[in-house]
Order: structure tokens, then sequence, then C-alpha cells
């Protein structure tokens, strides 16, 4: 029997803010340009801002070496990466829930936002037991759709996206990349397999949460002192603004833009405007802490940051006090529904969610550590995150 968690109106939730931790990396990982796995930082890229504007964002698209993503990752390569972290602290993370980025932007933004979407979630006891969620990955498949707008297909759209990324960002720091590299990056072919992720711990309320997510790029270097905030900068790509219509669709698509930074702690978003024909016309540069009220201020979109954390904490309690045991359970949203549905299909197990390599490591860690295990009420309990230094404004 499936439970539903209603989805108000967001006039529901604003009665009072809820503390937030920032989100603080403890590790990272890489893909190479093979879209093979590394426990490290190779993949890292730098910014720095396209010499020419002017540029096509569709040059290349013919030799776009493209990741197949027709195979069901899951949430291996962030088992990998925090078993990789146990190893060196001898310790589990104490989070609660463990994701990626996205399945969390999804739950932030549903009060405004009907988009449908399916993931899978499976109960993991140790130490702290903890609730594993992916994507849904035959659900996202089964929902693409593919179309052709002013003669462009979508598939090349994307493209200008992935392009933008490669007119702004080297491999390396500044003065150790040539000028004729920097000058001539419009001639790189473009590659989506190689990205650089980072895990961040974080918290909503009580509830304790690691995070995965790509990172565009950093804007200079990573602190010396781990955990330190990081100069990250995200890219994206966005319809040139032309009147006040187009302004009202940009704010509306800024909600995404400043959940997908805020969860991660990105703190300056780059945009690259184009026009119809994906020809780089502009770049701006966003601050995130400022987009709330930035989209207030201009009263066109109604959406506020504070209620989409209250929704998602509120949520997040919901689903710690739902999964309580094992199997598999699925977390649904239906088109244009007002209410999130959770219901077990497996009573056993955790399917595909973890692998028999990151549980035969939990064993050892706990044998070596000599823990027994907790019960589910007492860290959780325990554990509610710092307040963030300011709260969102509302917009």
């Amino acid at each position: 029997m499936a439970l539903q968690f209603p989805i108000y109106h967001p006039s529901r939730y604003t009665d009072q803010s809820e503390p937030v931790k920032r989100p603080k990396e403890f590790a990272c990982f890489s893909y190479d340009k093979h879209h093979k796995y590394h426990p490290d930082d190779s993949s890292l890229k730098w910014y720095y801002p396209p010499t020419i504007m002017g540029t096509s964002l569709s040059s290349g698209f013919a030799e776009f070496d493209k990741h197949d993503d027709r195979t069901d990752e899951h949430i291996d390569s962030l088992l990998k990466t925090i078993a990789v972290h146990e190893q060196k602290t001898g310790e589990p993370i104490d989070a609660s829930i463990v994701t990626w980025r996205g399945m969390l932007t999804k739950i932030m933004a549903a009060p405004y936002d009907r988009e449908e979407f399916q993931m899978n979630a499976t109960l993991y006891r140790d130490c702290i037991p903890k609730r594993f969620i992916e994507e849904d990955h035959e659900f996202k498949k089964g929902s693409e759709r593919s179309w052709v707008s002013n003669g462009i297909s979508s598939s090349e759209m994307q493209y200008w996206g992935y392009k933008f990324e490669t007119l702004s960002t080297i491999p390396r720091p500044w003065a150790e990349v040539s000028r004729d590299y920097i000058e001539n990056r419009d001639d790189e072919i473009v590659n989506n397999k190689e990205q650089y992720c980072s895990v961040v711990r974080t918290g909503f309320g009580k509830n304790i949460i690691c995070l995965g997510g790509e990172v565009d790029a950093i804007w200079d270097s990573k602190p010396a002192t781990p955990g330190d905030p990081i100069n990250w900068v995200e890219l994206k790509t966005s319809a040139v603004i032309r009147h006040e219509n187009d302004q009202r669709k940009f704010d509306v698509k800024l909600m995404k833009y400043w959940i997908q930074s805020f969860l991660l702690g990105v703190p300056k978003i780059i945009v690259g405007f184009r026009d119809r024909e994906g020809t780089l016309i502009n770049i701006q540069e966003l601050k995130t802490m400022n987009i709330p009220y930035d989209v207030r201020r201009r009263n066109l979109a109604q959406w506020d940051g504070n209620i989409c954390i209250k929704f998602a904490t509120l949520f997040l309690d919901f689903l710690r006090l739902t999964i309580k045991e094992e199997g598999v359970w699925k977390i649904r949203r239906r088109a244009n529904t007002a209410y999130i549905e959770v219901f077990r299909v497996e009573e056993a197990g955790h399917g595909r969610i973890i692998t028999d390599e990151f549980m035969n490591w939990r064993i050892k860690l706990s044998l070596a550590s000599g823990k027994e295990q907790q019960s589910e009420a007492t860290p959780e309990q325990e554990l509610a995150p710092e307040p963030a230094p300011a709260s969102v404004a509302s917009s």
C-alpha cells in the first residue's frame, strides 16, 4: 500500500524556516575521458571565459563524443567514494540519507514544479540506518522524448550546454595552460564522459545527508583546509532575454539553477546566453545567494527558496519514518498530482541500489570498529545540523 505525502499550496509552508547545514566537501571522484572511475580530482576543470562571442554552440556536434547513458550506473561511484573515505578515517559517515544531488533537486522543486519522477530507495542498517536513493533509470529512459524546434533537434540543443562548458574551461590553472589552447577551445572535440563529482555532507533539519553531484569548474583553487567553502562555478546556457516574458521564463528556470548550486555549495553561476540558432551572444555571472532576492525584486516568477527548503525537510522527515524496513522502495510523483507516493516493491534485499562490494566493506568496518548497531532513534534525533549563516530570501 502506497503512503502519500501531500504537496500543499506553497503558502502552507511559510510558518517558519528550517535550519540548513552548509555543504562541506569531504570526498570527490572523477570520470576520465573514457568515463572510467578514479577516486581523485583528476578531471577537475578551471573556469576561463570564452575568448570570442558569436561562436556557434552547434560547432562540432557531428564529432560529439557522447556518453552512452543507456546503462544504469546506479549510485555505484558514490558508494565507492564513500568507502574510500571511510577507509582513510576508519569511521562510517554519519548521514542518514545518501543520494545524488539531482534527486534532492526534484524534491525541493516539487511545490512549484509538476514534473513527474520516480526513484528507488532502500534501507541499510549499520551504526546509523541509512536510506540510499537513486533515480529509477528505466522510468527516466522511458520518459525521455525527442523533439525538433526551429529545425534544431533536442539532442543538438542539449549539446549546446556541453559545448559552452568546453569553451569556458581549461584543464589546469591558467598559468599552466598555453595561450594557443585557450584561444582554440572551439576546435576541441566535446566530450561529456569526463566529469568531476563533489561529495558533500549537508543537512536539512534533523536529516544529515550525503550528496554527490557533478561540478563544472573551479574559479581559483581548493582551500588548504578540508571542508572550507570552495569557489565552484556552475555553467548554464539559456535563450537570450529580449522582453519581459523571456525574463519571466528565465526567472522560473532560475529556481532549479539555484537549488542545484545551493545543494553543493556552488557560489557562482555563469550563464551563456544564446540566440534561437545557438549562437553565443554574451555571458553573465550570477551569485547563487542573490538569486532568490533578485527574482523576488523583479516579481515575475513566484517561487520561494525557504519554502523549497521547508518542503524538502518535511518530506525527508516523512521518509525517515516511512522507510524503516529493508527491501526496495519506490518514491514516485505522477505528472500533475499533488502528492508523492512511497511504497515497497520488494520485501527483502536492496535490489541493485547497494553493491555487494560496499556491503562487504561495511561488514569489515563494523568488525574492525567493534561497534554494535545502535537504534535508529538515537543518532537521528541527536544529529541536528547547525544553521546556515543566513536564511534564504523569499522570492
